[in-house]
């Protein structure tokens, strides 16, 4: 399992597991090989709605950004 949080506050959002960090890795655009900080927004969130994602990572991504278009989160093992 592995634990997201908000990157710019270092709350916890809280617990993925492996196979939800797959999807986020095979999403997300990372800079280097040790890159565990990314960047969402709405619009996102709502593609990956739309291709069938987990509607349980999508569901605590949502609850994470509340009313804000965009949310940084980074995670960890």
């Amino acid at each position: 399992m592995a634990q997201l949080f908000n990157a710019d506050t270092g709350e916890p959002i809280g617990e993925i597991t492996e196979a939800q960090l797959e999807f986020l890795v095979s999403q997300m655009e990372e800079e280097h090989a040790l890159d565990q900080d990314y960047y969402l927004n709405a619009d996102l969130l709502e593609t990956w709605r739309e291709q069938g994602a987990d509607p349980a990572l999508l569901d605590l991504l949502d609850k994470a950004m509340g009313a804000a278009e965009e949310l940084n989160i980074r995670w960890s093992r």
